[in-house]
């Protein structure tokens, strides 16, 4: 319960203006036509089915292009990435949130954490870009949601669920490592959600899912722009629609597919440097 007076100013304190923290004008700008051109081509070299409430780890080479594919059923997953020379590189989905939107589509990009700070990967293309925004302020692909874990699980409902994304993305991790748990876990960061429709209730503003639009044939593609060690989840909510890690939500599994463009059909693009920021901090 608030039971803080308020002040006789209040309106007038709410009504400052809001102020977009960053121009994005100013980042590179997305060019359509030179990824239009390279996909016209593209042919598909690889590709990794993900199971149900599981999670797989797949690679793509800098200047390939990956897709994320509904095969069967409604369904949302959870993306990690990372550098794939460098795992210490890997997807920030905060800063990503604050140079875009809370909800990510074409043309997009998708940045890495501090101090690297650089485009992983660009969005190229999303059959679901015509979801915009419904009514109830929900949109689709958020960088908002952390990922499904069991210790959140546990807290809330002391039950010891191991097939929460955050699980799947470590045991998928230390497969691919050879490493042991324990090791692999530190590396499972914040997700993109793909697919996964939410926002943040009008009255509240509490985080809030509902199902997803996706259906089999959707896809949502991007191009490397570093060489990348990907982590996918079938989220074990299904379509988010009803409830969330456990057993008993119908999943269905995710493709991932991977695509090589013809020599020279992107130009002259170059994979993006790490920042350029000196790193002295004022020292």
């Amino acid at each position: 319960m608030n039971d803080v007076p308020t002040p006789v100013d209040a309106e007038q304190r709410r009504s400052a203006r809001p102020i977009v923290c960053y121009r994005t004008d100013q980042l590179p700008a997305y060019q359509p036509d030179r990824y239009v051109k390279a996909r016209e081509s593209m042919v598909r070299v690889a590709e990794v089915l993900v199971e149900p409430r599981d999670a797989q780890t797949f690679t793509v080479k800098a200047g390939q292009f990956f897709r994320i594919v509904s095969v069967e059923g409604s369904q949302v997953g959870d993306l990690n990435l990372w550098n794939a020379n460098d795992l210490s590189e890997r997807f920030f989905s905060g800063k990503t949130r604050q140079l875009h939107a809370s909800h990510v589509s074409t043309g997009d990009r998708l940045w890495s954490n501090l101090p690297g700070l650089r485009p992983m990967a660009t969005i190229t293309h999303d059959t679901l870009a015509w979801y915009g925004w419904d009514s109830d302020g929900a949109g689709v692909h958020d960088v908002i949601g952390t990922r499904c874990d069991p210790y959140t699980n546990y807290q809330l409902q002391a039950v010891h669920y191991h097939h929460c994304c955050h699980s799947n993305l470590t045991r998928a991790l230390a497969a691919h490592l050879s490493v042991p748990l324990t090791e692999a876990e530190p590396h499972v960061h914040d997700v993109l959600n793909v697919f996964m429709c939410t926002g943040f209730t009008l009255d509240t503003h509490q985080y809030f899912m509902k199902a997803s639009p996706v259906r089999p044939g959707d896809y949502i593609e991007f191009f490397a722009e570093i060489d990348l060690l990907g982590g996918l989840s079938a989220c074990p909510g299904g379509n988010c629609g009803s409830s969330h890690s456990d057993d008993s939500t119908p999943c269905f599994p995710l493709l991932v597919e991977v695509y090589q463009p013809p020599d020279g059909s992107m130009g002259d693009w170059q994979a993006p440097p790490i920042n350029g920021y000196d790193r002295t901090h004022g020292v």
